[in-house]
């Protein structure tokens, strides 16, 4: 018989796969929601977590995995379809008698975002407001975990310069290794977390030029912040990486929103939930020192 209480979705992604790793170090059985039985699924067999396979467009997959569980974290792809997809879900885990749901938003979801993601995640959380199951909606900052991403830490190491459109901006990046940390105590614990929203950011609000500098004593060489513009960002994302035209949408309208200060702020939440401070940026760019070097 499953013992498992616990479902996460986008567990072979970064914040579900760490909240598991949280969860089974908590001694937490889990069952890992995922599209294809491949070998990312094999790996969470091998460390004890259920798989329930399916995807967001199959209610009754969906309704399948609540089977038994007493907490779901939701996390949809960056893909168009999440209101659809929050109401499979909200209505799979209240037909199931789930208990509570922890949702990845954004800090940029707002009903009048002029990103088409981020009005949806705005939208996505009023889905599973109304469905009566008590959600925690989180709402990070930028991710630490931007600057590692492949494409970008290489042309950071290789130009020595930090290449982003956000002007004089300012945020405090909160890593996704904090993130995890968060979810698996929502999840494990989420008594008195029900219809809550928590902005997560990292210990310290920073604009590009800080975390250049911070780089570069870590790094052991001189990295440079070069703002450029929007229209130019759209056209490496196009051209250059080429991102879909959702995420490239979403890309430069959260730019300009960042230059408007939608992403600054830094806050205590990490802390007060999890009882261990967020990683700094000196902090995550030595733990992640390998992307760049």
């Amino acid at each position: 018989m499953s013992k498992a209480e616990i479902l996460v979705s986008g567990a072979t992604g970064r914040t579900g796969g760490l909240a598991i790793s949280n969860l089974l170090k908590m001694g937490r059985p889990v069952r890992a929601y995922v599209r294809r039985d491949a070998d990312e699924a094999a790996a969470l067999r091998e460390q004890g977590v259920e798989i329930a396979l399916g995807d967001f467009t199959d209610i009754d997959a969906i309704r399948s995995a609540m089977d038994g569980i007493r907490s779901a974290y939701f996390l949809h792809p960056f893909l168009p379809g999440i209101v659809q997809a929050s109401a499979f879900f909200a209505q799979a885990a209240k037909e199931a008698g789930v208990g509570a749901i922890v949702n990845m938003s954004q800090i940029s979801a707002r009903r009048d975002a002029k990103s088409h993601a981020a009005r949806d995640h705005w939208m996505s959380e009023r889905v599973f407001d109304w469905s009566g199951v008590p959600t925690t909606h989180l709402r990070p900052t930028f991710f630490a975990d931007w600057l590692t991403y492949p494409h970008f830490a290489k042309e950071i190491w290789a130009g020595k310069q930090i290449l982003f459109p956000f002007g004089e901006g300012r945020h405090a990046p909160i890593s996704t290794d904090d993130q995890g940390r968060v979810i698996a105590k929502l999840l494990a614990e989420p008594e008195g977390h029900g219809g809550k929203i928590y902005r997560l950011h990292g210990p310290r609000e920073m604009d590009h030029h800080d975390i250049a500098a911070a780089m570069s004593e870590v790094l052991g060489a001189r990295i440079s912040y070069a703002p450029m513009s929007i229209e130019a960002f759209r056209e490496r994302m196009e051209q250059t990486y080429k991102f879909n035209p959702f995420l490239v949408q979403h890309l430069c309208e959260v730019a300009q929103d960042y230059q408007n200060g939608i992403f600054a702020g830094t806050n205590s939440v990490v802390e007060e939930l999890t009882g261990e401070a967020p990683l700094s940026i000196p902090a995550f760019i030595a733990q992640n020192r390998s992307a760049f070097v």
